[in-house]
């Protein structure tokens, strides 16, 4: 059984890590790049690179390859010892015996995350590339995300991602052939309720900058607040679909999680490298393209400048960080303690952005959040549904986790 102690440490990273993905990004989008002597705001440009985003992010997930590569030396490192203690064995490959204590055991969470189930023929040689499928989702699902971080505060954006509850349990319905009973059905309608209500709180009431104070540009915010709401909402479906595709592939075969993240890593990064050379010389080159999303040498020009170069890196190791935290406190715990978890987060995010200053307090947000929170918590059955004698009884092994165990983050 795992200590308490280090489960403890475990979610605590982890919500440490999930905040600073959000709030690190957003302080990204406020550096400014261009103009920054200007006395006028309006001229002033700030940095707003949503596929060097996406890539950074990729980058990130290939740093569990550190990991996985540190804990290879330490597995070799301790057979060696016990091999000179006991005299000559042969070393057997894999994951260290149980020690009663030692952290490194099998039991504790931290080697759960490098360890694959052994009921399944493990995903190896040309069947990786079948990872390639979610990493094209993430891909499309993140940058999307990342846009429409341009355009909402971060709490907003975090809250609006509350979505993909809905479209997971529809797809698990639709591709997974997954049984929703009443309550899922009236969570999921609770859930869109919710995001509404946060979407038009941020459009309605978000506050104009003090440059913004004609009739045009106040309609001009509002219509940014939307759209970023959308674009965040649509991006949704790219990770519900990414998650689907994820665990339809892994129920076929195992690998240690952090090595699904490595590998989702290298093909999103691989992919959104290559895109970005073509969109660059089919777009970013134009006169019209010239310093937009697609301009390739002006985002890597906008990286390293002072605090975008500084929050790039933390961003990469946050994310990093954060998927091995979370898979630790998934494998120990569960995907529902990880979404409880995950809700903290948001409320996190909001009190953070209220104390920086970036937002102010908005009631009907928060009339928002509490519908997502009750929307997510009855999903997953945390609270109890309503009229729960009506509903048919169920076998302990039919209540399934509809959300993934081990989804893969994007900030």
């Amino acid at each position: 059984m795992a200590s308490r102690p280090l489960i403890l440490a475990l979610v605590a990273g982890m919500l440490l890590t999930g905040c600073s993905n959000t709030l690190l990004t957003k302080w990204q989008d406020q550096q400014c790049v261009r103009n920054c002597t200007d006395p006028d705001p309006a001229k002033r440009e700030l940095f707003e690179q949503p596929v060097i985003q996406t890539l950074q992010m990729f980058i990130g997930e290939m740093g569990c390859w550190l990991v996985i590569a540190l804990h290879g030396l330490y597995v070799r490192v301790q057979q060696r010892r016990r091999a000179g203690n006991a005299g000559y064995q042969p070393l057997a490959p894999g994951p260290l015996e149980d020690d009663g204590g030692d952290p490194a055991a099998p039991s504790s969470p931290v080697l759960k995350a490098l360890t694959a189930p052994g009921d399944r023929p493990p995903l190896s040689g040309g069947k990786v590339l079948l990872l390639g499928l979610p990493a094209v989702c993430d891909i499309c699902g993140t940058t999307l995300m990342n846009v429409g971080l341009l355009f909402v505060a971060a709490s907003v954006y975090q809250m609006t991602r509350g979505a993909l509850v809905l479209f997971v349990g529809l797809f698990s319905v639709l591709f997974l052939k997954r049984h929703l009973y009443l309550f899922h059905w009236l969570a999921l309608f609770i859930v869109v309720v919710g995001v509404a209500v946060v979407g038009l709180a941020g459009a309605v009431f978000k506050k104009p900058e003090q440059h913004e104070i004609d009739a045009d540009a106040g309609e001009d915010v509002v219509l940014r607040s939307i759209v970023g709401v959308l674009l965040i909402a649509g991006a949704q479906v790219f990770t519900a679909t990414q998650f689907v595709l994820e665990e339809y592939i892994l129920e076929a075969y195992a690998m240690e999680p952090l090595q699904v993240v490595g590998w989702e890593g290298i093909f999103g990064f691989s992919v959104t490298a290559v895109g970005m050379v073509f969109l660059h010389y089919t777009i970013g080159v134009t006169e019209s393209g010239r310093g937009g999303y697609f301009d390739a040498a002006e985002g890597l020009r906008e990286l390293g400048i002072g605090n975008v170069l500084v929050s790039s890196v933390l961003i990469m190791i946050s994310i990093g960080a954060f998927n091995f935290f979370g898979i630790s406190v998934t494998r120990s715990v569960s995907a529902t303690s990880r979404s409880t978890i995950d809700t903290c987060r948001t409320l996190f995010i909001w009190i953070v952005s209220l104390a920086l200053g970036w937002e102010r307090f908005l009631p009907l947000q928060l009339l928002g959040f509490g519908l997502l929170v009750y929307g997510t918590f009855l999903f997953n059955e945390i609270v109890q549904p309503p009229m729960r004698a009506c509903l048919p009884d169920r076998p302990a092994e039919a209540r399934e986790e509809l959300l993934p165990e081990e989804p893969i983050e994007h900030m």
